[in-house]
């Protein structure tokens, strides 16, 4: 009850401020943006991707409410929707006879029983690291024990092509590939650079989705919480306010961007979502939720210009080849 009534706060709180926000301006229009990946190089992942989700402040109870009829029917109305977590494979889950012949309470008894067991014998081990190892992924896939993959890859699914049936919504996304950044002659780091990105074709959207002669749209940023990262981000969006990115003026997104909890804000989920099925794609050619989602990568024409793949020029990838058209 204390994370619901926390998460039910935090949207009162951003609807106020909304409202307010869009009774100043055309349109009002959210994007929220999370991450997969890691932006060190070389890390542990090849790519480094940063995605925002756009959507119309009248639309936002709306999206919301459709994403939490699908979780509903999955047991998770009041869980993190985190879609690395529930595509991994579950060990335990298999070590299970007849796990899926079970109900869910019968299915959560069993797993915990084996994880408890599991951790009890990680200690008499005296293996630290394996044991702190094994308490994240556990911790991290609590919520969802008593689904099975097939199910828990059915409710991604769902998720994706809920979003990809929403015509008011539009994908930003900078997917870059590490390979092939050279920090030597960029004069910003990987995250620096893929947040100017997805910025940059944020305002430019903003600006296109005006009437001539009209009064202007805004949007706010809405980011996922991490402390480091917000301090780097709103430093950055201030330059950006004042001086621009490389590429256009910022004059259509208010203030800097409103850093919240993933875990209380389902649209911040919905761009995790978003960030892995690019992340999947672009590295191991995974096109299950690809395919899904990319349909609201933001375009003019024909022209994909809200997601980039940032590579060699060669790539013939199905973000390139839009890219170029």
């Amino acid at each position: 009850m204390g994370r619901l009534a926390s998460r039910l706060r935090a949207e009162a709180l951003i609807a106020r401020s909304l409202f307010f926000y869009a009774s100043k301006c055309a349109a009002m229009y959210l994007c929220y943006i999370d991450e997969s990946g890691t932006p060190e190089i070389p890390g542990n992942t090849s790519h480094f991707i940063l995605a925002g989700l756009s959507i119309p402040v009248w639309h936002w109870r709306g999206a919301d409410r459709e994403i939490r009829q699908i979780l509903v029917r999955f047991g998770l109305e009041n869980q993190e929707l985190h879609t690395a977590w529930l595509l991994r494979s579950y060990l335990d889950q298999s070590k299970i006879a007849d796990f899926a012949a079970m109900d869910w309470v019968e299915r959560r008894s069993a797993v915990q029983k084996l994880r408890t067991a599991e951790l009890l014998r990680l200690q008499r081990l005296q293996q630290p690291k394996p044991y702190r190892q094994a308490k994240k992924n556990y911790r991290h896939t609590e919520a969802y024990i008593h689904l099975t993959k097939p199910e828990r890859i059915s409710l991604v699914r769902e998720v994706a092509d809920c979003v990809g049936g929403w015509g008011f919504a539009r994908l930003f996304a900078e997917c870059i590939d590490k390979v092939h950044f050279d920090p030597t002659r960029s004069t910003r780091s990987v995250s620096e650079q893929a947040f100017e990105q997805v910025v940059s074709r944020f305002q430019r959207y903003l600006v296109n989705m005006e009437q001539p002669g009209g009064p202007r749209n805004h949007g706010l940023l809405i980011h996922d919480n991490n402390e480091s990262v917000a301090r780097k981000h709103t430093d950055l969006m201030r330059h950006f306010h004042e001086q621009g990115t490389l590429w256009t003026a910022v004059d259509r997104i208010i203030d800097t961007p409103l850093f919240v909890d993933s875990r209380l804000t389902r649209m911040v989920q919905i761009a995790d979502l978003c960030s892995v099925a690019l992340r999947y794609f672009v590295e191991n050619g995974d096109a299950d939720l690809f395919d899904r989602i990319f349909v609201r990568a933001d375009r003019i024409h024909e022209t994909v210009v809200g997601v980039r793949h940032f590579t060699a020029r060669t790539c013939g990838c199905e973000i390139c080849l839009a890219h170029r058209t």
